[in-house]
């Protein structure tokens, strides 16, 4: 962290930006080459397991990190209006539970990777934390965006109280009990695709 808090708020928004597209990078090149993986069964957590999972380690671990760079941009460079201090604590948690997912992999099973069980797997306790991580991270983004759409909605930001709001609407909706792994993935994309417009805006404001 201390190196975080010494490094320019360009970098740290650069950093942010390009986590969720690097994450997504590398989590689809995995998806089209490792044998037996099917997004409609398996969560891309899953990813994280065999013997090539420390790949999706890796990317968990830096893309939070990726969060948690813009967490201290914003707390640097947004020093007043609702949510100064609210909103890049949320932005903390919800990068540090992305790095807690992916020290913490989940459990191999439904035939992935090869080998696994056809199955669901009796979940491990590195399996309960990555869970926990997760829902912590995305909950964690909910709460930071209701809390800019209450900004937006007093600076009379139309467009950006929209914005907000759908994805803090998209974070909070129950879990589908037949499509969760597809499910988490386009709530992924939504929390990402965020993340690198909400580092573009802010990094506009440096300039």
């Amino acid at each position: 962290m201390t190196t975080l808090t010494a490094t320019r708020p360009t970098q740290l928004l650069t950093a942010a930006a390009i986590a969720g597209p690097f994450f997504y990078a590398v989590a689809i090149a995995q998806m089209l080459t490792r044998d037996g993986f099917d997004l409609r069964v398996h969560p891309i957590s899953q990813l994280a397991t065999g013997s090539l999972g420390w790949i999706q380690m890796i990317s968990f671990v830096l893309t939070g990190l990726g969060v948690i760079a813009l967490a201290v941009a914003r707390r640097r460079l947004i020093t007043e209006g609702t949510g100064r201090r609210a909103v890049p604590l949320f932005l903390g948690i919800f990068g540090a539970g992305f790095v807690l997912a992916g020290l913490f992999p989940m459990d191999p099973q439904y035939g992935f990777p090869t080998g696994a069980p056809e199955g669901a797997a009796a979940m491990s306790w590195h399996s309960v934390v990555h869970s926990i991580g997760a829902v912590v991270a995305f909950t964690a983004l909910a709460v930071a965006c209701i809390i800019l759409v209450v900004d937006a909605v007093r600076r009379r930001a139309t467009r950006a109280a929209i914005g907000h709001g759908f994805v803090a609407l998209v974070m909070l909706l129950p879990m589908s009990p037949t499509e969760s792994s597809l499910q988490i993935a386009f709530n992924g994309l939504v929390a990402f695709t965020w993340t690198t417009l909400y580092a573009v805006q802010l990094n506009r404001r440096t300039r």
